[in-house]
């Protein structure tokens, strides 16, 4: 490692060095290299496997070397007792006070479902658990090699960084949606940094790429990469396509079309990866992850996030037509003054295209998953409950998403979404919630689009054998649409 960075150092000074002999290069006046071994480092680099698109399929074993277990598992351990100590001597909160007594009745009183409010348990421990995965990540390992510090991580939160009984819900999710969230936070870092720039465009890339994935900036300081130039890209990359989208939003009155009042909405759509290359996959070579936002009468900074990302799959192409096959993870989170779904699950998924002609195609996905853990409440009013008003479940999803593309002008969609959720506490009531968005958009100019969504939710909740709740919503969004694709990707499939 010692020798490939002072490689790096010296190829970062090539232009200072060049007034040294032409058939060597001097380093410190101490160290003196060949130009020919310059030569075969750069050769070296050039061999390295790629994708379609001419970037890395791995992160640089050399440069992103693994750091020892004992170091990571100590960064995760300064992690915690960073957030502890913020939440006790800061935020004063009550929970927070510990002692040894605690930790004694951690481990005696045995497991609980907590009590948290929705936002806290399917968002923002799914994000503490990002942190805990993106030590690790950041540090060498692999995606399922930093699985288990995100477990470790979370355990020894819910044993000795509360006063609280040890949380079974935030063991599961904590740690799993964790790793969604970190191993995506992960790759779009990647796909901004760029370990080769300097100066203006190096603090820009690594400014947005630290306040995207801070944790990974941490590491990156510690490890001095921050400011550190390489002659040859260093990280994994895959294409990625940005979908931004602006407008209203209504949530009808009665069901009424157009009723409502307006809210002002914000979604983002990331489609990462080509899921038509032929090779073999990797988790997370292929993702989409949508988020949205919302003001008016029921300001969410974050209404919703749905993704899913390929754990397994393999590539069936047979000519202008190909698909994706393989086990997905997924992650739902929906929160608005209507209901409160969140979800976490794994399952066989399907991502096809058939193409009929320039510029006309179908794209279908197609997934049906297990949910080892859920949360579920309906509603008509906003959230202000600072406790948990939802009981923890599971069962299992579908989602199914098509977009036909006409020519270069109109697109027709539809989003589909199925939830059978049955309680694992209190009452042995289940839900079936199901949530249909039928869209269309129209071109307006280069990457500009106007759309139009219609939005149905109904929910069957049964509380026992003898009782049902029904509920039906309708909602409707106008927008204003950008497109970015990435440039290579276009030229392959259009």
């Amino acid at each position: 490692m010692k020798t490939f960075l002072i490689f790096c150092i010296i190829c970062r000074s090539l232009v200072s060095i060049a007034q040294q002999s032409p058939d060597s290069l001097k380093f410190n006046n101490d160290i003196i290299f060949s130009r020919d071994s310059v030569k075969k480092l750069y050769d070296t680099a050039d061999k390295r496997p790629r994708n379609a698109y001419g970037d890395l399929l791995n992160d640089d074993p050399n440069y992103n070397r693994r750091y020892p277990v004992g170091i990571v598992l100590a960064r995760v351990t300064s992690s915690n007792i960073f957030g502890w100590a913020y939440s006790r001597y800061v935020a004063k909160e009550d929970w927070a006070r510990i002692s040894i007594q605690t930790w004694k009745n951690s481990f005696k009183y045995g497991w609980e479902w907590d009590n948290d409010r929705f936002g806290t348990n399917f968002l923002i421990h799914p994000h503490s658990g990002s942190d805990y995965f993106n030590v690790a990540r950041s540090n060498g390992y692999s995606f399922w090699g930093s699985y288990p510090f995100a477990f470790f991580g979370s355990a020894q939160w819910e044993w000795f960084g509360e006063n609280t009984k040890p949380s079974k819900n935030d063991l599961l999710n904590t740690p799993i949606s964790g790793a969604f969230l970190g191993e995506i936070l992960y790759r779009i870092s990647s796909n901004i940094l760029d370990d080769r720039k300097r100066g203006g465009a190096r603090m820009w890339r690594e400014t947005v790429a630290g306040i995207i994935n801070p944790t990974r900036a941490l590491n990156r300081f510690t490890q001095g990469k921050l400011w550190k130039q390489t002659p040859f890209d260093v990280n994994q990359k895959e294409p990625l396509n940005v979908t931004l989208s602006v407008g209203a939003h209504r949530v009808n009155v009665n069901n009424k079309f157009g009723s409502g009042p307006a809210n002002a909405i914000l979604n983002l759509q990331l489609d990462y990866g080509d899921p038509f290359e032929v090779r073999r996959r990797k988790p997370f070579d292929v993702f989409r992850l949508r988020v949205e936002s919302r003001y008016g009468d029921d300001k969410r900074i974050i209404d919703n996030i749905l993704g899913y990302g390929v754990l397994f799959g393999k590539n069936i192409i047979k000519g202008n037509n190909g698909m994706l096959v393989g086990i997905f993870q997924h992650f739902d989170y929906w929160n608005n003054k209507v209901f409160e779904l969140g979800t976490l699950g794994f399952g066989a998924g399907v991502i096809s295209k058939v193409k009929f002609r320039t510029h006309s195609n179908l794209y279908s996905g197609l997934h049906f998953a297990l949910v080892p853990l859920a949360g579920n409440n309906t509603r008509v009013r906003i959230d202000t409950s600072e406790v948990r008003d939802y009981p923890f479940g599971g069962g299992w999803e579908a989602r199914i998403e098509e977009r036909l593309n006409i020519g270069r002008w109109l697109s027709l969609g539809f989003n589909g979404y199925y939830y059978w959720i049955h309680n694992y506490e209190g009452s042995n009531g289940k839900s079936q919630v199901g949530i249909l968005k039928p869209v269309i958009t129209l071109r307006v100019i280069n990457n500009i689009s106007f759309g139009f969504e219609h939005h149905i939710y109904y929910d069957n909740h049964f509380i026992d054998k003898t009782t049902e709740q029904r509920l039906t919503r309708t909602e409707q969004k106008v927008f204003l649409q950008f497109f970015f694709e990435d440039r290579r990707r276009y030229g392959r499939y259009h």
